[in-house]
């Protein structure tokens, strides 16, 4: 109907007939400086300062007295009348007042202290209850006199409209919210307190009537009446949790008739259930409650990226220290073919890319309607991103006959951004510290092209060399060799090499599609760096020892901050003044330890992040190797992504280290094992993190030594067992102990451990070395 814009923070509120207006309420705000603003509907009507004002607490109204009703910071309940509100000095009139009487002479001063005198805000009565409000509450009911109720952090009080206490109850727990309401007994209020033992306390007055255990701490209460149900309680926990309870039990009134014997007519129950079956047959074959697939989908969303970049970049608060960061619009357009009710679209990108807008809702789509939005996205984190996808997501309902509400359904798809958002061609590099090539079986092509966006088509038709500037300040270089069909990555980081290696692998696929070649395959032949993956593994795995080291730090310093702060309280209490002995500068030297600690650890976490992005792109690397080296199908593929990339965010309660170690231990038990007594260990009933890395290399290195040997990656049972007898392709059987000789796998520069290490293992089954571990373990 109408809304205003805030010029102060505002803290709490309330509404009433301020001076006995008829027909309509006033509201009031108080903002966190102390200032009262008060609203008629649409229209402003002025603002009051309260005196002596530090911090806001509960506010309330009385319609009885026609005041308000506040505790202050001086631990004390204060009322004002509207009258005097509306008749003394207007908030902006006393700012420019105390502008003027800084500005001029005395004369001026003793002039506006008189002013002050006579028109500042004064308060009506005040009672000192010693401690802070949680809540004020103004009762009025027909049977009990009208009164103020006031809870304490210790203590319960009521108190009359002049402001005398009519009573007072101590309480012996911590109170968190309470509500009044109308008692049977003529002359009393029942009042419910709930505190944080989760704890609710019926009182009559000040005697406590009944207790009884709530599932948790609720933070606001009430009674109502829900249909032919009175005395319905509702609690509302700090998590949102909503609970309607009802206190004791009401009698049951029932009887059930006496049953009237009469003959069955058997053609009205034949005709009677013909009927019912003919409507179920009709509601189970057009209104499922999940409906099936159909050809033609009622919400269909696609999603238009942009060919070039953005004229003016849209980035906002990025943290990339390039001189201008590139932003692409993506065009999302929803067509509709039947009504779709409550539509809304979420936009995701993998972090560190960001959209301008992620989150959009829509009107009601009628059939044959379209809506269509634009967002820009660009790279807001300073690191190069795993993944160069995007998903659009529209959640709508559709009503039906049976359900008008309608029934939940969801439309989605992707879109790719383009490499030009996180580089830009530049000059190539000789020399770098980490080199990949890509073997094809047909001739290279031009980087013409297939990189038309990074190669000038006045260049040479023959480019064989391609430079890439990250926005994050790494290079990357590609050359395609003039005698053999090889094409080679080079970069100073791992995971630079990624985005580079599938760009190319991706474009060159599509090129060859266009020119009707089905037989085109990459294969990779090299030594996959497992080396160079795991220094990345062990940065990862370090900060995040370093966030622990920082949490119990902080636990720490904060255990030292409230022992010093209870030693100080004690002291401020005690009646006779004891010195300090530097415990006020200990509480300080404390308070900026605690700061500083919080600082370091969320600039740990940041970093945390960002090693992360590089671990999953080098981990994406290393799977696009192991994939062209192995020739593993897609359905192989997807086990190797589900092993190695099993979260999409790392947390420190679940983190990718031991994820991943669940992971490719099972499958070292299962379909890579080489015995059947391998396949009869468990696994390990939870995650933790563990202590250090070397169990996780280990797993990798004989993840990689087995697929060499022949071993397949399947989630089936009986493939598995197979398996363990006689390896597929011909290839040698596993020896019993993988780690008594020292063995380098194809395609990877990752030894085993010699001989002398492993000689204990000798005398064991014929198991590896963390199957051993296992095994040993009750």
């Amino acid at each position: 109907m109408y809304e205003h814009n805030l010029q102060r923070t505002a803290c709490n509120m309330t509404y009433g007939p301020f001076g006995g207006v008829k027909g309509r309420d006033l509201i009031c705000i108080q903002s966190m400086d102390g200032m009262l603003m008060l609203f008629e509907q649409e229209s402003y009507a002025f603002g009051r300062f309260l005196p002596g004002f530090l911090l806001p607490g509960p506010l309330t109204y009385s319609s009885r007295t026609d005041s308000f009703i506040t505790v202050s910071s001086c631990r004390q309940v204060e009322s004002y009348k509207y009258q005097v509100l509306a008749f003394a000095t207007d908030a902006d009139e006393r700012q420019e007042t105390e502008q003027q009487k800084l500005s001029s002479g005395k004369r001026l001063a003793l002039s506006t202290d008189l002013w002050n005198t006579f028109f500042l805000l004064k308060v009506d009565w005040v009672l000192n209850i010693g401690e802070q409000a949680l809540d004020i509450c103004v009762v009025s009911f027909n049977q009990a006199v009208s009164s103020v109720f006031v809870l304490g952090e210790r203590n319960f009080f009521c108190l009359k409209d002049n402001g005398q206490i009519r009573f007072m109850k101590k309480l012996d727990y911590n109170p968190s919210c309470f509500i009044p309401y109308c008692s049977v007994k003529e002359g009393t209020i029942n009042t419910l307190i709930a505190n944080h033992s989760k704890m609710l306390n019926v009182y009559q007055d000040v005697t406590l009537k009944w207790a009884t255990q709530l599932p948790y701490i609720p933070v606001s209460i009430k009674v109502a009446n829900l249909q032919d149900l009175k005395g319905v309680i509702v609690t509302l926990s700090d998590d949102g949790h909503l609970q309607c309870s009802y206190l004791g039990t009401d009698p049951s009134l029932f009887q059930a008739p006496k049953v009237d014997s009469r003959e069955i007519n058997y053609e009205e129950f034949d005709a009677e259930m013909k009927k019912l079956q003919k409507i179920i047959k009709e509601a189970t074959k057009t209104q499922d409650i999940l409906p099936k697939s159909e050809k033609h989908r009622d919400v269909i969303v696609t999603a238009e990226v942009s060919p070039d970049l953005d004229a003016e970049s849209q980035a906002i608060d990025s943290e990339v220290k390039a001189e201008s960061v590139p932003s692409v619009t993506v065009k999302i357009t929803i067509q509709s073919r039947v009504t779709a009710q409550k539509p809304n679209l979420a936009v995701c990108v993998q972090a560190p890319l960001a959209v301008t807008c992620d989150q959009f809702v829509f009107d009601d789509l009628e059939p044959d309607s379209s809506e269509t939005v634009m967002l820009s996205v660009f790279l807001k984190g300073n690191c190069s991103p795993s993944e160069l996808e995007g998903n659009c997501l529209v959640s709508y309902n559709r009503p039906t006959e049976l359900n008008p509400e309608g029934i939940p359904k969801v439309a989605e798809c992707n879109f790719s951004l383009p490499l030009r958002l996180i580089c830009f061609p530049a000059q190539p590099s000789k020399a770098a510290n980490h080199k990949i090539t890509i073997d094809t079986n047909k001739p290279p092509i031009s980087f013409v092209t297939i990189f038309p966006d990074f190669v000038d088509p006045s260049e040479d038709d023959q480019t064989n060399v391609l430079g890439f500037q990250f926005l994050t300040g790494s290079k990357t270089t590609l050359l395609a060799s003039k005698t053999s069909q090889r094409y080679r990555i080079q970069s100073d980081q791992l995971e630079d090499l990624w985005l580079i290696t599938k760009q190319l692998k991706l474009r060159l696929e599509e090129h060859f599609k266009k020119q009707n070649c089905k037989d085109f395959a990459c294969t990779f032949s090299g030594s996959i760096p497992l080396q160079e993956y795991f220094e990345l593994i062990d940065q990862h795995f370090e900060l995040r020892l370093n966030a622990e080291k920082f949490r119990e730090l902080l636990s720490e310093r904060a255990v030292q901050f409230r022992a010093i702060e209870r030693r100080l309280l004690t002291r401020f209490k005690d009646k006779t003044p004891a010195p300090l002995q530097h415990l006020d500068t200990l509480l300080e030297g404390t308070f900026r330890e605690v700061i500083a600690l919080a600082d370091a650890a969320e600039e740990n976490q940041a970093n945390v992040f960002q090693a992360f992005t590089k671990l999953k792109s080098a981990t994406h690397l290393v799977i696009m190797l192991i994939s062209l080296w192995q020739k593993l199908s897609a359905d192989q593929v997807a086990i190797l992504e589900a092993t190695f990339l099993p979260l999409a965010e790392d947390t420190q309660e679940l983190g990718w280290e031991e994820t991943v170690d669940a992971a490719i231990s099972y499958l070292l038990r299962t379909c890579l094992s080489k015995s059947s007594k391998e396949q009869a260990l468990t696994l390990g009933s939870q995650l933790c993190m563990p202590k250090d890395t070397s169990r996780l290399k280990k797993n990798i290195t004989l993840f990689c030594d087995r697929l060499a040997k022949g071993g397949r990656l399947s989630l089936s049972t009986e493939s598995a067992t197979q398996q363990a007898v006689v390896m597929p392709g011909g290839c040698t059987t596993i020896p019993e102990s993988d780690l008594e000789e020292r063995t380098v796998i194809p395609g990877s520069t990752a030894t085993l451990p010699s001989q002398g290490q492993m000689a204990k293992q000798k005398s064991k089954p014929a198991l590896s070395e963390d199957a051993a571990e296992e095994a040993e373990k009750p």
